[in-house]
């Protein structure tokens, strides 16, 4: 039996023409017979190896199903020579006669010579273009340009002018679940909970699934998109493209470029930069804070830790003389566990009517929450401080500039001695260690002040839902709310407890 293989991908079919069809027909007349099989890959790179098609053709050579295999060219067999080669030795091998539609191919050593050479030069030709295409991608993402839709919800692709627009009615969305994960509330509690919502009051996904999974949520909360920062060029895809040819555990990994390869690309936000931010500390302990129900739930549960082994505490039911107590406990019997405890144990009721306390004064009096926190409560002038840091900044360029100037003069052979040179490097590279030390501390200063800021913007959130409500009024669920809206965490010590906000 005839064989004809036929292979075209997709930027191939674009810009040679050469249809499968068209391949075909030129391979039927090269066969002068009907009696044929036809082994056809479409819209495969020829760079991959594992192809369906080719597969099959391989196979049935070697169980003696075929005795001629025609292709229109060697390069349609594998843009790769080594692959080349390979495929011809195991057809030739089999005393199958492997005969091309352009270029007849002999079995001497200028056949094999010229054979080699165009599988070389179809390699060189395949990698020649992959590098134009890279090139020309990367220089359309440093013009601003996105390159393709990537399916972000909350946005659309324009394709003529190469950006991401804020679609308004996905962007509704995207707010409204930012504002359930980061602010009080009861409808929801966590990840899980928000796409439950959305899958329960049917609105759409991307693709228009009516069910949102909780990663789907998460990967949203995740994306710095959402607060004006796309990046390009940020994944490394090579050797992926024959991944869906390949058993799993034989798949080339999506790998993550150095972040200075990364080209970032300016996007209408859709949430602001605090909101963001916030939304990425209480996902960093989002299975502390919304750990599955138990039998009995807890107000506090998620958030209380030991002081003294830093053991999580979680509430435990115990009896004392026949009456059922309950308990926060850093005991951890299961089996595996790094850190048994240090067998720090306080009352429920105690606890509970602590925090509760404290938030309650907090949220009477919204100022009180300064004093709640560890960070710096200096009245420093944000203005100044920008001002302070662009100048520091502008110092240490200045200084880098400097030491490059003088190697650059050494090296010219100007009139300066070793000595001198190094006296004068040395000078350079403190001043520039002590100007970076400069510019942290300022930075680490500015930083602690706007979440200082951040934090009184919570607690002023919390009250104004615990007004709303009615303090009469508050179930178990706004309490539990309010309080991981504004604590981060609850250490208990030996004769105290350390509440830590946000």
């Amino acid at each position: 039996m005839i064989a004809i293989y036929a292979r075209v991908s997709t930027e191939e079919q674009a810009k040679k023409g050469f249809s499968l069809e068209d391949q075909i027909k030129e391979c039927r007349k090269k066969a002068q017979s009907d009696e044929v099989i036809e082994y056809v890959d479409r819209g495969v790179s020829g760079e991959i190896l594992d192809r369906l098609a080719l597969t099959k053709l391989r196979n049935d050579v070697r169980n003696g199903l075929v005795t001629k295999v025609i292709c229109l060219d060697p390069d349609r067999l594998s843009r790769k020579l080594m692959n080349q080669l390979i495929i011809t030795d195991e057809i030739e091998k089999r005393g199958v006669q492997l005969v091309f539609v352009n270029g007849e191919y002999t079995k001497t050593p200028e056949g094999n010579l010229f054979y080699s050479m165009r599988g070389a030069i179809a390699e060189f030709e395949k990698a020649k273009i992959n590098e134009r295409m890279s090139r020309g991608r990367k220089e359309k993402a440093r013009q601003g340009k996105v390159l393709r839709n990537f399916q972000i919800y909350g946005y659309d692709y324009d394709k003529e002018l190469g950006k991401i627009i804020i679609n308004e009615d996905e962007a509704k969305i995207v707010r409204l679940i930012y504002e359930l994960f980061t602010k009080p509330n009861h409808l929801v509690e966590g990840v899980n909970g928000i796409a439950k919502y959305l899958t329960r009051k049917g609105v759409p996904t991307k693709r228009g699934a009516k069910v949102w999974h909780r990663q789907v949520v998460r990967q949203l909360l995740l994306n710095r998109v959402y607060m004006g920062e796309f990046f390009q060029n940020r994944w490394n895809t090579e050797g992926m493209l024959g991944n869906k040819y390949k058993p799993k555990e034989d798949r080339v990994p999506m790998t993550e470029r150095p972040k200075e390869e990364w080209i970032k690309i300016e996007c209408p936000p859709i949430i602001d930069e605090e909101m963001f931010n916030h939304a990425q500390k209480l996902l960093s302990e989002s299975r502390r804070r919304w750990a599955k129900k138990g039998k009995r739930e807890y107000l506090l549960s998620g958030l209380v830790r030991c002081a003294n082994c830093n053991n999580t505490m979680v509430g435990v039911t115990g009896t004392d003389w026949g009456k059922t107590v309950y308990n926060y406990s850093d005991k951890k019997n299961y089996s595996g566990a790094k850190h048994p405890g240090c067998g720090c144990r306080i009352s429920v009721e105690k606890l509970d009517e602590e925090v509760w306390s404290t938030i309650l004064e907090w949220l009477n009096a919204p100022d009180e929450i300064a004093a709640a926190t560890e960070k710096d409560q200096e009245d420093i002038s944000m203005n100044f401080e920008n001002i302070e840091i662009d100048r520091l900044k502008s110092e240490i360029n200045k200084v880098k500039s400097g030491r490059k100037k003088l190697l650059s003069l050494f090296s010219q052979g100007i009139d300066l001695s070793e000595e001198e040179i190094k006296q004068s490097l040395r000078e350079l590279k403190e001043k520039e260690e002590r100007l970076q030390k400069n510019l942290d501390e300022l930075e680490a200063k500015k930083k602690n002040s706007e979440q200082h800021i951040y934090g009184k913007k919570l607690i002023e959130e919390a009250a104004l839902f615990y007004f709303s409500k009615g303090k009469e009024e508050l179930t178990f669920e706004d309490k539990k709310s309010l309080i991981r809206h504004v604590v981060r965490e609850i250490k208990v010590y030996d004769e105290h407890i350390q509440i830590y906000t946000f």
